[in-house]
């Protein structure tokens, strides 16, 4: 009968903390586990119930804290951090309750903060970056503006030299705040799919046209290979700026490149069934795969030199991908040493 008590309530007890949305963890007396609820099994599949916490849980913190809480009647919290299969970090709060029959349990309730930790690492980069790539042409700014004040007071040649490159930086400035913003918009209406028919194929001629002054200016040729008509559901401003940013990369970056040979840009739409396929080819140097799954982080470049003086800010990519992201897309990238880079975007056909 008593026997029969202690296992209803710790059926009870297993009941109430898979009621619960946190990941939680109840051990005995012999450290071993005597319930584990969904949210704690899904981050720990080793969790076994009846095994020993240590056998499940190699975590030589937490194991520790078990340790101090039973020894001091006093909760106590700890952080550690997984690394294997891939780095994720915990936070541990461990807790002495009384169970059933006087039965010296243990509470102890998990959080991932991975997510969290990996957000607030982006936020200081993202500062450290926009802040460092801010400081370089505002130094040099306030750097002419006190020799044309000074030294270069009355010599017309100096003044107007400094002039120019004071104008170049501050277009530069101009440009990251401009992407900056762009960014923080696009990120804001993330949530909001765009619902509107924009036709697609008005926006690759109309972009085609713009940069056909800089694709001459670079020696490059721009081919496009089009359909009469594609309408996708969209943000045409967006759309815009997405098919403005890959071909202008594939203009400065790859086709003009000295080492290409073959100086086009090949700008393709396939309409198929529910979705459209644009791409843009280059046939430059290519892009080194070490670097291909960070293209389209903020501020990250193949070559922060060509691409400064060149006028990227390094956000031309981020922005692409999530208007790629709000759109419902996918962006996909491909590219070899020596035979130039592909960057393709799916979307969905309007109606689709």
């Amino acid at each position: 009968m008593e026997k029969d008590r202690h296992a209803r309530d710790r059926l009870i007890m297993g009941r109430l903390i898979d009621a619960l949305p946190e990941a939680v963890i109840v051990i005995g007396a012999a450290e071993r586990v005597v319930a584990v609820n969904a949210p704690a099994r899904n981050l720990f599949p080793a969790l076994r119930q009846d095994d020993l916490l240590a056998r499940s849980l190699r975590a030589p913190d937490v194991l520790d804290a078990v340790k101090r809480v039973r020894a001091s009647g006093a909760p106590e919290r700890v952080t550690w951090i997984e690394r294997v299969p891939v780095e994720r970090f915990f936070e541990l709060n461990a807790a002495p309750m009384e169970g059933p029959q006087f039965e010296p349990l243990m509470i102890l309730t998990l959080r991932d903060l991975s997510e969290a930790r990996r957000v607030e690492r982006m936020r200081v980069e993202f500062v450290a970056n926009a802040s460092h790539e801010l400081r370089t042409p505002l130094a040099s700014l306030l750097g002419f503006v006190e020799t044309l004040q000074g030294p270069a007071r009355e010599d017309k040649e100096a003044r107007a030299r400094f002039l120019s490159i004071m104008r170049e930086q501050a277009q530069r400035m101009a440009r990251l705040v401009d992407d900056l913003l762009s960014l923080s918009r696009i990120e804001q209406n993330l949530h909001l799919r765009p619902r509107a028919p924009v036709d697609i194929v008005a926006i690759l001629r109309h972009i085609a046209d713009t940069l056909a002054p800089m694709a001459g200016d670079n020696g490059v040729v721009l081919k496009l290979d089009v359909p009469a008509k594609a309408l996708v559901s969209g943000d045409r401003d967006e759309l815009l700026r997405l098919a403005e940013n890959l071909v202008e990369n594939a203009i400065k970056y790859g086709a003009s490149d000295p080492r290409s040979v073959n100086r086009q840009v090949e700008i393709t739409l396939a309409a198929e069934t529910h979705q459209c396929v644009l791409t843009v080819r280059d046939h430059g140097p290519g892009i080194a795969p070490e670097h291909l799954p960070r293209l389209t982080e903020r501020f990250y470049r193949v070559d922060a030199g060509q691409s400064r003086a060149k006028g990227g800010t390094g956000l031309g990519l981020a922005i692409v991908k999530h208007i790629v992201a709000r759109h419902c897309g996918r962006l996909g990238i491909e590219s070899k040493l020596g035979e130039g880079a592909a960057f393709s975007v799916v979307l969905p056909l309007h109606g689709s």
